[in-house]
């Protein structure tokens, strides 16, 4: 799969990236930017990178600007109905918030489930692995800070 990603062949998954960032012991949000984003202190919206999921239409927006900054900002668009399962190994060495900004989002991390309305934010725990999942018929918008001085 890897080399059909490589080769143009095939659009990788959510999960594919988070796990293809864990093995280089990044965030998949800096194996992001690595490929698509200049330095500069700003990053327009039209400049801003998009990405989505060709499994579930997921929709990720790359906010932040490439900088020496340890921060990362992401915005996600999770259809109604969609499930996005991430491996522990994306979230090694760094901190998370999820901060939701519009509709529901269930965000199971190990065996615990967090339901999240519209302005609650939610710091992850320790790494493990996890499910984003929007169980309402209606698209979830949310946002992920990465810290990954963490």
């Amino acid at each position: 799969m890897v080399h059909k990603v490589e080769r143009g062949e095939s659009s990788p998954t959510a999960s594919l990236l988070a796990k293809l960032a864990g093995a280089f012991g990044m965030t998949m949000s800096a194996l992001l930017a690595l490929a698509e984003l200049e330095d500069g202190r700003l990053l327009r919206v039209t400049d801003q990178p998009v990405w989505v999921d060709p499994e579930s239409g997921y929709l990720r927006r790359h906010v932040s600007p490439k900088s020496a900054s340890p921060l990362n900002l992401v915005e996600i668009d999770l259809p109604a109905s969609a499930e996005i399962p991430m491996p522990a190994s994306a979230y090694l060495q760094t901190r998370q918030l999820i901060w939701v900004l519009d509709g529901e989002l269930v965000f199971i991390e190990g065996g615990e489930r967090h339901e999240l309305g519209a302005g609650d934010c939610l710091e992850l725990g320790p790494p493990s692995d996890c499910v984003f999942k929007n169980e309402s018929s209606r698209t979830c918008k949310y946002a992920v800070i990465v810290d990954r001085k963490a």
